[in-house]
């Protein structure tokens, strides 16, 4: 009978170090995909904005990059793929509300890319000084008169407005146009205007083209929005714009 009663003693410790090494297992891969941090969001690549097909087909300099692509769909947060998001998108994109995330992230990769091509041409590097009175103020950060820059035309303000990644005390002992400053690198300039464009549309509920956007290309009946209406022509094929139709102005 003692030998019996080890037997099962044996048998139990066996399965108790079975569960054990089992549930150490899980937790292991339930660590391990943690420490990998969250899983990147389906994404489908952006087409070429006019500007950027015609740079290309002259042979000329298209300074945009494909990564700056990926930047954006990665940083547009949820509420900008939901239905949240205002109903005048559908004047670009039809479908916007129909479509998978992967191609909601897209059309924003997109938008993004034309507002920079109608706000810098799709150079990094532009810095713009204003001489409208309105807009011709002085830089609550820097002390000197409010300056563009960037693909998506920023200023140093907006570090405070929006918690956008720009550094003036780094920046201000560089060159002016060094493509190091905090401010003309593609990353945190592109970041930096979703979180604009998402309080806009998101947290004040203003529509996607309004009189009062941060971005004069965003407001219609202006000669920049326009320009940026020209580079929104060619939107995702999953927005449902036939190629034949044209954008125009309202």
């Amino acid at each position: 009978m003692f030998d019996s009663v080890r037997s099962i003693g044996l048998a139990l410790a066996a399965s108790a170090a079975l569960v054990l090494t089992v549930g150490c297992a899980k937790r292991e891969q339930a660590e391990g995909r943690a420490s990998a941090g969250p899983m990147a969001p389906p994404m489908t690549p952006a087409p070429a904005t006019p500007i950027l097909a015609k740079k290309a087909e002259l042979g000329q300099p298209t300074r945009w990059d494909i990564e700056w692509d990926k930047i954006i769909e990665l940083a547009i947060p949820a509420e900008m793929i939901s239905r949240q998001v205002p109903r005048d998108v559908r004047r670009f994109c039809p479908r916007f509300y129909d479509m998978d995330e992967a191609d909601k992230r897209a059309f924003w990769a997109y938008f993004f890319q034309a507002l920079a091509g109608a706000e810098a041409g799709l150079e990094p590097g532009t810095r713009v000084r204003h001489t409208d009175p309105e807009v011709a103020v002085t830089d609550k950060i820097t002390g000197r008169q409010v300056r563009s820059e960037g693909l998506l035309q920023l200023t140093y303000e907006d570090k405070q407005r929006y918690g956008c990644n720009f550094d003036w005390g780094r920046d201000k002992e560089m060159k002016a146009d060094d493509p190091e400053k905090t401010i003309l690198q593609p990353k945190n300039n592109l970041e930096c205007g979703i979180k604009i464009l998402d309080g806009q549309i998101i947290k004040h509920r203003k529509p996607l083209l309004s009189q009062s956007s941060y971005w004069s290309t965003l407001r219609p009946g202006t000669v920049s929005y326009r320009v940026f209406a020209k580079q929104m022509t060619n939107v995702p094929m999953a927005c449902g714009v036939r190629t034949s139709r044209k954008i125009t102005e309202q």
